[in-house]
This record gives structure tokens, C-alpha cells and sequence, in this order.
């Protein structure tokens, strides 16, 4: 990862922060765009915007690509969660997390690719989740959102391939993050409900961050670098595994 200029976002915190962490231990040179990056330490760069914000997007891009010298890579991370069955979010709600998860990453793509496309090595990974290949109790608004992503990963990588630009997802499974904390915390029996979410990934266990880092860092790096259009799945077994019960 020496020399790499990457641009995370929503690095702050959970896997956008261990994505982070890790590029720069690999030697990559890493701005982080989130809307709070009062915790983001050096030697990432932090660059405040609300996805939400075209203008503050652009000038957040613009900024990162300043300071770093260009960008070859874009780590689209930045994303929100909802709760509920298709009768209980509110079309306010929806509004605001489509805004969020996929125009979010809309935004921050036609910003950032100007500069991919100077790179000898641009990379575009999106965050998509099992969620948009799985179907998930109380995840429906969510999961429609992630199902977005994979989409869009597919046709942003037609799009870009001849500019040499690829793009590729991650579908973590329920990762153990600080937003799955707080749906723990917000819970009548926490222990009782972090060992469900455990159990239905076949593996026993919920995916850490680094894990999914360790997914993306392979996807943009040199050793990927006939890899585009692709979802990489780092969910335990979720997706793809059907097991007997336990005897």
C-alpha cells in the first residue's frame, strides 16, 4: 500500500475506522470523511461532511485530494442502519436513508472519480451487507438500501472498467460494530439478543471490523487488480451456507 492516496468515509467509527487503520499500517496515505471527525488522529487526514450535502461532499473531496496529492483509491463506507418491517418506517425515514446509504455514496463517487481517473491504480469498494442478498427480520428499509448498493456496484463497474477504474462491494454479515452496540444496549435482554445475532451466522460468532478491512484492503490492492464487478462476502457463512441443527 506504499504511495497509495486512499479516501475513506464514515472512518470515524467502526469499519470505515478500522479500514483506515489498517491502509495506513500498510504504508497508504488515508483521508477520512465523516461528520464528525473530532476523534480522526494523524496520521489520517480528517475532512468533515455530511453525505447528505452535495456541496460539502465536493469541497470534502476536494480538500482530501489536495492534501493528499490525488486519490487512487475510495473506500464508500459511510452508511446508517433502520429497524422495522415495511409497515413501521415512516416515508420520512426511508427518504433519509436512501439519502444516506445510496445517494450518499452517489455523491462522494462522481466527486472523487475527476481524480481516480489520473490514478495507474484507481479503486472504488462500496459497503453493501448481507442484507442485500439475504432476506432479515426488521431490516426491510435497510436492506432495501444495501440491495441498492450491490446494484450500483455492478453498474459503476461496467461504467468505469475502460477508464481503468474498478469497483467492487463487501457484504459483511452482522459485523460488531458501534451501531450494532447500541441496538444491544437499546435491548430487554442484551445478552440474550448478541447471542441470537451470533448464532444465525454459521460460524457462531458476529464479523469484527478488521475483518471486513481485510476484505476491502485485498480488493484494492495490485493482487485484485483483475477483480471488478464483484461482491465479496465476509458473513461468517451467512449467505451461502445451510447447516443442520446441532444434535
Amino acid at each position: 500500500m506504499n504511495g497509495v492516496r486512499a479516501l475513506v468515509t464514515g472512518g470515524a467509527s467502526g469499519i470505515g475506522e478500522a479500514t483506515a487503520s489498517l491502509l495506513i499500517r500498510r504504508g497508504a496515505r488515508v483521508a477520512v470523511l465523516d461528520r464528525d471527525v473530532a476523534g480522526v488522529e494523524p496520521p489520517a487526514i480528517p475532512v468533515q461532511a455530511d453525505v447528505t450535502d452535495d456541496a460539502a461532499v465536493r469541497a470534502a473531496v476536494a480538500s482530501a485530494a489536495e492534501q493528499l496529492g490525488g486519490i487512487d483509491v475510495l473506500v464508500n463506507n459511510a452508511g446508517i442502519g433502520a429497524q422495522g418491517t415495511v409497515e413501521d418506517n415512516p416515508d420520512e425515514e426511508w427518504r433519509h436513508v436512501f439519502d444516506v446509504n445510496v445517494l450518499g455514496m452517489a455523491r462522494v463517487a462522481r466527486a472523487a472519480l475527476p481524480h481516480l481517473r489520473e490514478s495507474d491504480r484507481a479503486a472504488i469498494v462500496n459497503t453493501s451487507s448481507i442484507a442485500a442478498t439475504a432476506g432479515l427480520p426488521q431490516r426491510v428499509l435497510y436492506s432495501a438500501t444495501k440491495g441498492a448498493i450491490l446494484s450500483m456496484t455492478l453498474a459503476m463497474a461496467a461504467d468505469h472498467v475502460r477508464e481503468g477504474i474498478r469497483v467492487n462491494c463487501v457484504n459483511p454479515g452482522t459485523a460488531d460494530t458501534p451501531w450494532i452496540g447500541g441496538l444491544l444496549a437499546a435491548a430487554d435482554d442484551p445478552a440474550a439478543e448478541r447471542a441470537a445475532l451470533e448464532a444465525r451466522q454459521p460460524m457462531g460468532r458476529m464479523v469484527s471490523p478488521a475483518e471486513v478491512a481485510e476484505a476491502i484492503a485485498y480488493l484494492i490492492s495490485p493482487e485484485a487488480a483483475s477483480t471488478t464487478g464483484t461482491a465479496l462476502a465476509v458473513d461468517g457463512g451467512m449467505q451461502g451456507l445451510r447447516l443442520r441443527p446441532r444434535s
